[in-house]
């Protein structure tokens, strides 16, 4: 029988497949970071009390993926280009989630609805990575190495996801309401689906590289779609909720320093 535990162990011990995972989680966190850079940037006047927060966020992603590179160092590895049917971040981009690159490049202020854009969205993709990292925090939570890296960027999705909560909240008793309903329900519906498509790519690109036999591969490209069927008719709605944090203020402070690898 498959376990997830198995299968991450088995990815993690082959310089390949390892060097594809961190490549990828690299390339995601550091596209995040760019992004919420430009977003701080870019705030109006009348939110401009959110721009250190947006920061804080930005060079938490940042810290992420320098933390994914330095795991590929020590192990003696270079990064890797990043397949663009495995790129998540361009690929709901593409399906017209979140803000688009063309506007973050500009230099003209956002308006308060694209702030609320970015919350919306953020708090859809923020609860990904936080039941990802969780995901993984269970199985590598006592590696030595990893263990490290997978326990802060854990705490960080989760005051990632507080701080969404918190602010989407105060713009809906602010009048943004609808807005933010809105976006939340297009946000999840088309992030389960780019999430789906991008499983099966790294899963097959994963296949590849470690020779899988046919019936392993179909067997976990079926789990996938069966996890995405279980999102669509239901499971998305976790994604949409808002309530208030247990941890107010979560990106109220500076962003901690990544740990070394020696």
């Amino acid at each position: 029988m498959l376990s997830a535990r198995a299968l991450f162990r088995e990815i993690v011990d082959h310089d390949g497949s390892f060097q594809l995972f961190c490549s990828i989680a690299a390339g995601g966190e550091s596209q995040g970071g760019w992004e919420n850079a430009r977003i701080a940037a870019l705030v109006p006047d009348s939110m401009r009390d959110l721009a250190p927060k947006i920061t804080r966020h930005g060079a938490d992603e940042d810290k992420h993926g320098r933390i994914f590179n330095a795991l590929l160092r020590k192990r003696g590895l270079a990064p890797v280009p990043v397949p663009p049917e495995t790129d998540y971040t361009m690929l709901l981009e593409r399906r017209g989630i979140g803000l688009s690159h063309e506007k973050l490049r500009g230099g003209r202020t956002l308006s308060e609805e694209d702030v609320v854009v970015y919350l919306a969205h953020s708090r859809v993709t923020e609860q990904r990575a936080s039941e990802q990292m969780l995901m993984l925090l269970r199985h590598f939570g006592d590696h030595p190495d990893l263990g490290r890296a997978v326990r802060m960027i854990s705490a960080d999705e989760d005051n990632h996801l507080a701080y969404c909560h918190e602010e989407l909240l105060r713009l809906a008793g602010a009048g943004h309401a609808r807005t933010i309903h809105r976006v939340l329900r297009e946000s999840a519906l088309a992030e389960i689906a780019v999430y789906r498509d991008v499983s099966l790519a790294v899963m097959a690109r994963m296949g590849r590289l470690l020779d899988w036999p046919a019936p392993k591969a179909a067997a976990l490209a079926a789990g996938i779609r069966g996890a995405y069927a279980y999102e669509r008719f239901g499971g998305w709605h976790r994604m949409v909720s808002l309530r208030p944090p247990e941890h107010r203020d979560a990106l109220g402070g500076a962003a901690t320093a990544a740990p070394e690898f020696a």
